[in-house]
């Protein structure tokens, strides 16, 4: 998988793993990056700014990382005690993935679940919107998202889906173990595991669109954990 952009690649360097080869801009000149790569004692390929912009989808920033693929964690792996999840169903666009995952890094969400059909996935583009939080958020990718559900239930886990009719996300109590799903960006959280959840909760629309974007809104809920957690 190439990583590219300076964000991503620093916290690829930073772990040190996985690292098959760097690429850099000539007369590339960030101090922080290059001190990781002579540390690490890797030999940088030196390309023109023509050849990465050809290797790379997006804005490189002089600097890219060939690393091994992604590795998904084990569902146990992020289950803990007053533990705190995070469910995608079925989200599709990869900036949104991103996004999400740089915002559960930010606040200190044990981990992220992703069904392993029909959904987004860790890629390049998703480890460039992160800005490389990918690399420090433990993400599972599960077969059957109402049976991790279920699993969740059995170590003790509320579940919140998010839904348009259900009651105020600020209402509930968050302060024991608890996963929150945000539900594909145009048909939301499949019935299957809207059924699946103990509570429906939604935040109140007052203008005329009725909805956000799975970014923003998983943003919304997650840090309302947060603060009910920090009080």
């Amino acid at each position: 998988m190439l990583v590219y952009g300076k964000n991503s690649c620093e916290e690829i360097l930073k772990q040190g793993k996985d690292i098959k080869r760097v690429y850099l801009e000539r007369n590339f000149k960030d101090k922080v990056i290059t001190s990781l790569i002579e540390k690490l004692k890797i030999k940088p390929v030196f390309l023109t700014k023509y050849e990465l912009d050809e290797m790379t989808l997006g804005n490189h920033q002089g600097v890219a990382v060939d690393v091994l693929e992604f590795k998904y964690a084990d569902i146990d792996e992020i289950i803990k005690e007053n533990g705190f999840i995070v469910m995608l169903d079925h989200l599709e666009d990869t900036h949104n993935f991103g996004a999400i995952i740089r915002t559960c890094e930010a606040a200190g969400v044990d981990g992220i679940i992703i069904p392993k059909d029909r959904s987004v996935s860790v890629n390049s583009t998703v480890m460039k919107t992160s800005s490389g939080a990918a690399v420090n958020v433990k993400i599972c990718m599960v077969t059957n998202l109402a049976q991790t559900i279920n699993y969740l239930k059995e170590k003790g886990y509320w579940i919140y889906a998010s839904s348009m009719d259900g009651t105020s996300y600020t209402s509930e109590d968050y302060k024991t173990s608890t996963c929150i799903i945000i539900g594909n960006e145009g048909k939301g959280v499949s019935e299957l595991v809207r059924k699946s959840a103990d509570f429906i909760v939604s935040i109140p629309m007052i203008g005329k669109i009725n909805s956000l974007n799975a970014s923003v809104a998983a943003g919304i809920f997650i840090y309302e954990v947060v603060r009910q957690r920090s009080n």
